[in-house]
């Protein structure tokens, strides 16, 4: 039974090692000489001008989340594309069905002003 899990433990174990012995490394090998300078808090070059625990604006939660959904429209068209010779005329035509509804969404969203920044 182990034999069936021992790839799995090994490319574990790997893993954790190729992400462990850089940090490790570094530790070791790296010249440690810490100042005021290097240990201060920086946002783009200069010092931070707020608090760290400010809450975002809400456009920024809804703008990610509008990527993500159009991100993973595009992942469902690549298989899409490349299998569309074998489903068809149904394949496309449900493809379509999709693309429209997210299209409804994409429009109704840009009437709303939910895009707008400002």
């Amino acid at each position: 039974m182990l034999g069936n899990y021992l790839p799995i433990l090994i490319f574990i174990g790997v893993g954790i090692l190729v992400g462990l012995m850089p940090m490790a490394l570094g530790r070791l090998l790296a010249p440690y000489r810490p100042d005021t300078a290097k240990l201060s808090p920086y946002e783009c070059g200069f010092e931070a001008f707020e608090d760290t625990r400010t809450k975002f604006d809400v456009r920024y939660y809804l703008v990610a989340i509008l990527f993500i959904v159009f991100d993973l429209e595009i992942t469902f068209l690549f298989p899409w594309a490349v299998a569309l010779r074998q489903i068809g005329l149904a394949g496309f035509l449900a493809m379509a069905l999709f693309l429209a509804i997210l299209v409804v969404g994409f429009i109704y969203e840009w009437m709303k002003g939910a895009l707008e920044w400002e």
